[in-house]
């Protein structure tokens, strides 16, 4: 060697021997950690030391429920930005927290019967609308978050999926029992965390002398939250992925174009939801949303001083403010009172000319959204249900599909199709694959009931959670080597991954622009608005 003296080979020699070692003894602590896990044991976070419990269905998995990560938004605090908790008090992971203030999705408290017969609604419809109904279990003090996890088997440091519910934005919690991340945490794994953020008027409030997207901000600090503390519980938090449903897809997709300089997810799922799926609100009509609100609990209006509207509205009682909120109308594709609303932020006025975060995405929605959301407005005509499917959620997604490709982002599309017994709303017209038909699949959540899950309904349920954690675990790469391989998407190739297609497991494929009549897939870059497609009508169903 005699390019090398003796003292530096020596050098060379105990560099790698205390490289080497240092490696060693990183995999002896991980495989130590691993070996003195205990299920349920306290783990130490910047909310606390938090208790866990052994998961109710999954007993090797650790469940850790309730957990705070903001401060109660409560007097002073209401209406404002949120502001992280930090706490010395053991925290009981024992149960669900508070789901936040949420008001009807249905117009009535009763089904109306007249719907049960024209639309022949199963038992299944019942329940599951009786389930969307608002949470008796409700608080504003509400921003916690759920984790999932069996640090004592595969990776050391395990990829992490947070999931955002959905709900419009006026509904829904992390406490919604298809949300469970026992399974995915078992079988896949991965960790799991689900997590709570403010609704309708508390986190979309229009008031105009504070931020008009709070909800999204509890979002982002709950994401925090986990890059700062998910290593206690055997996550990696340089590999979290957000995914999400609805308005939970749409939070996903919102988020990737408004934290592009440090995002700290590193890929994104966004289900039957982008950025222009929701006509959001503008200022203005955030605004005059507000001082309805306001006028209509004795608050004063718009031509009030709104330092003190704003100060009078803290100080009303939470059952109060929703008692005044309007419910959905179903019947119009409009935007919805007291949801995100265009600050140039975090929800943008036009996406013709943004950049989203440069990280994966998979983007796709269900074969027939509107099998569900025709529950809440039987009597609409079918030709204006696809236009509600076409506009809302179809072409929103092969639009962010199209533009992640031309971006040059690793993007996959998917379309599920799955159709169970068990899962069937209606009968006539069949309820098809209906908008969150796939969360209990995924998720392997789906309700006991007198009818057993079919072979095919498993297998695709196995199908989808490997495939999501195909990709949390390697964004980039993931699905390219998951089973038959998915390919990067193109609009105009077979590259549309087709979910439980007749009820099939596997990799089908078909060309994107299949189902995307209608839609301005060759002028996706160019044409990202906000969730108006241009080449759909503005209708009235």
């Amino acid at each position: 060697m005699p390019s090398l003296t003796i003292h530096s080979y020596t050098s060379l020699v105990l560099v790698a021997l205390i490289t080497a070692s240092s490696a060693r003894s990183h995999v002896d602590r991980a495989v130590s950690s691993r070996e003195r896990w205990t299920v349920g044991q306290i783990v130490q976070t910047s909310s606390g030391p938090v208790q866990g419990h052994a998961a109710s269905n999954a007993g090797e998995v650790s469940e850790y429920l309730g957990i705070p990560y903001a401060k109660p938004p409560i007097g002073e605090l209401r209406f404002q930005p949120p502001i992280p908790f930090n706490g010395t008090q053991i925290v009981n992971g024992a149960s669900f927290g508070f789901s936040c203030m949420g008001t009807r999705l249905l117009a009535t408290e009763s089904i109306d019967p007249d719907s049960v017969q024209t639309l022949g609604m199963t038992d299944v419809a019942i329940n599951l609308l009786q389930e969307l109904e608002p949470s008796k279990h409700i608080s504003e003090d509400c921003l916690t978050l759920n984790v999932w996890t069996k640090p004592q088997a595969g990776e050391s440091k395990k990829a992490v999926l947070v999931w955002i519910h959905g709900g419009g934005f006026i509904s829904g919690g992390s406490a919604v029992p298809w949300y469970n991340g026992q399974f995915i945490a078992d079988q896949e794994d991965v960790v799991i965390v689900t997590i709570n953020y403010r609704l309708t008027i508390f986190g979309f409030p229009g008031n105009p002398t504070s931020p008009p997207n709070l909800g999204l901000l509890d979002q982002r600090m709950a994401v925090e939250w986990i890059r700062r503390n998910i290593n206690g519980f055997g996550g990696d938090p340089d590999r979290i992925t957000l995914f999400g449903q609805s308005a939970g897809g749409i939070s996903v997709d919102y988020y990737s174009y408004a934290w592009t300089t440090d995002p700290i997810a590193h890929g994104f799922i966004s289900q039957s939801g982008t950025a222009t799926s929701l006509v959001q609100s503008t200022k203005a009509e955030a605004s005059t949303n507000w001082f309805n609100a306001s006028a209509a609990l004795g608050c004063g209006n718009s031509s009030s001083d709104h330092n003190q509207v704003f100060e009078c509205m803290q100080r009303k009682p939470a059952a109060d403010m929703l008692s005044v909120l309007p419910s959905i109308d179903f019947r119009k594709l409009s935007n919805i009172a007291y949801s995100p609303t265009v600050d140039d932020a975090l929800v943008f006025s036009t996406y013709r000319e943004r950049k989203a975060a440069d990280l994966p995405i998979l983007v796709g929605n269900t074969d027939f959204e509107a099998g569900l959301l025709r529950l809440f407005a039987p009597g609409v005509r079918e030709d204006l249900w696809h236009v509600f499917n076409q506009r809302t959620y179809v072409c929103p997604a092969g639009e962010r599909a199209s533009y992640g490709m031309l971006t040059g982002t690793p993007t996959w599309r998917y379309r599920y199709f799955g159709e169970f017994p068990n899962l069937r709303l209606t009968t006539n017209p069949p309820s098809g694959a209906w908008h969150a038909a796939e969360i209990p699949i995924l998720f392997d959540t789906i309700p006991t009931t007198a009818i057993a899950n079919t072979p095919e309904q498993v297998a695709i349920g196995k199908y989808m959670r490997g495939a999501w954690a195909a990709f949390a675990k390697d964004p980039a790469n993931g699905l390219t080597t998951y089973e038959d391989g998915w390919p990067q998407y193109s609009p105009s190739d077979r590259t549309l991954v087709r979910i439980g297609f007749d009820n099939m497991t596997g990799t089908n494929l078909a060309v994107g622009t299949q189902y995307d009549g209608g839609c301005p897939l060759s002028e996706a870059a160019p044409n990202q608005t906000t969730g108006r497609t241009k080449a759909l009508p503005t209708a009235t169903v």
